[in-house]
C-alpha cells in the first residue's frame, strides 16, 4: 500500500501460540483498515494454537521491508526448543524496525539483549530472569498490566492484548485518532 503511510505487519506464530494475543491486531488491521498483514512461523509449515486452531502452509519468517514484527506469545517460547530468531530480531532493530512481543514471546527479546537497556514488561518480574539466561534488563522492567513501548520495542503481558494491539497499530502508522477510537471501543466492556 505505497503512499498510505502505513507499514505492513508481520505476525510470527510458533506451535502452541496464544490465540487471543494477536487476534485483535489481525482483525483490526485487515478488516478495519485494509493494512498489509502476514503471518509466518520459523522454518515455515504448520502450527496449532493453544486453543487448537491449526494454521497450515505458513511461510518461513523472512522480513520484507519495514514491517512491524509482532511475536505472538505461547508456552513454546519458554521451552528448550524455542525458535532462535536472534539474528533476525537484532538486525531488524538495528534497521529501526519496531518489534513487538507479548507474554512468553518477550523471552525472545530478553535472550538476545534487546530488553537490557529499555523499559519493558512481561508476564511477571521473575519470568524473564527465570527463563532467559543472560537477561540483564531487570532494572528496566516495569510491572504494568498494559503494553509498554520504548525505543522501537513494544512489550506486554498476555493479559493485555488490547493495549498491545493499540501500540502495534500505532507503530504501523495508524493515525492517533483511529488508535484512540480502537481503545475506546475495546474499553466499553470494562
Amino acid at each position: 500500500m505505497p503512499g498510505d503511510g502505513l507499514r505492513p505487519i508481520l505476525i510470527v506464530l510458533i506451535d502452541g501460540y496464544a490465540d487471543w494475543e494477536t487476534a485483535l491486531i489481525s482483525a483490526h488491521a485487515r478488516q478495519g483498515h485494509a493494512m498489509a498483514l502476514r503471518h509466518a512461523t520459523p522454518g515455515g509449515g504448520r502450527v496449532s494454537s493453544m486453543g487448537g486452531l491449526a494454521g497450515a502452509d505458513l511461510p518461513d519468517v523472512v522480513v520484507q521491508g519495514d514491517e512491524v514484527i509482532v511475536l505472538c506469545g505461547g508456552d513454546g517460547w519458554a521451552a528448550g526448543a524455542a525458535p532462535a530468531l536472534d539474528p533476525l530480531l537484532i538486525a531488524a532493530h538495528r534497521r529501526g524496525q519496531v518489534i513487538a512481543a507479548i507474554s512468553g514471546a518477550t523471552l525472545a527479546l530478553a535472550r538476545n539483549g534487546l530488553l537490557d537497556r529499555l523499559r519493558h514488561t512481561s508476564d511477571a518480574a521473575g519470568f524473564l530472569a527465570g527463563h532467559a539466561p543472560g537477561y540483564r534488563g531487570g532494572d528496566f522492567y516495569t510491572d504494568r498490566p498494559y503494553a509498554v513501548r520504548d525505543r522501537g520495542i513494544i512489550t506486554a503481558p498476555g493479559t493485555a492484548p488490547v493495549s498491545f494491539a493499540a501500540e502495534v497499530l500505532a507503530a504501523a502508522g495508524l493515525p492517533a485518532n483511529k488508535v484512540a477510537d480502537f481503545r475506546k471501543i475495546m474499553a466499553r466492556e470494562h
